[in-house]
């Protein structure tokens, strides 16, 4: 799985205003801290100023800072709100998002030929959950420069291979 630059995006923009929580910060000054475009950036900071998660201010000595507490930010509701769909394999397609964002895509059309034959969709399904219950556990104040790292899961043991 793969997450789109957009939410990549997203999450930067949200770590940079986290930092400066005494001031407004600009489009123009996260694109250049991060080298991203002002018009990447324009797009990603309407979709979390409709999730909830920024406030901006228009005119002149505008810019935008945190509507809610780093700590009150999961990452997990921000990725959701961001990327277009999770369909790791067809059969998961589902369209939109839950976080009031107007951006919705249908699901893409088409079937599965193993429909009902399958126990797929529930190993990925499954991956799926425990990738987005690991993000839900932590929030943009766990990201921060400076905050506590997260603890690392270990390597997983090598797998067993098949015979020749």
């Amino acid at each position: 799985m793969r997450l789109t630059a957009m939410t990549d995006y997203a999450l930067r923009l949200l770590m940079h205003v986290g930092q400066h929580p005494q001031r407004l910060c600009t489009i123009a000054e996260v694109a250049r801290a991060y080298g991203i475009s002002e018009a990447h950036l324009m797009k990603v900071t309407h979709r979390l100023a409709l999730g909830g998660w920024l406030e901006t201010v228009r005119g002149k000595g505008g810019g935008m800072r945190l509507a809610l507490p780093a700590e009150q930010i999961h990452l997990g509701a921000v990725v959701r709100c961001m990327e277009p769909d999770f369909a790791l394999v067809e059969c998961l397609a589902v369209g939109g998002h839950d976080c009031g964002c107007d951006d919705t895509a249908p699901p893409p059309a088409g079937g599965c030929a193993l429909d009902g034959q399958c126990a797929l969709t529930g190993v990925i399904g499954g991956a799926l959950q425990r990738f987005m219950q690991h993000l839900d556990a932590h929030t943009l104040a766990d990201v921060l420069p400076g905050a506590p790292q997260p603890v690392r899961l270990l390597r997983p043991a090598a797998l067993p291979t098949a015979a020749a």
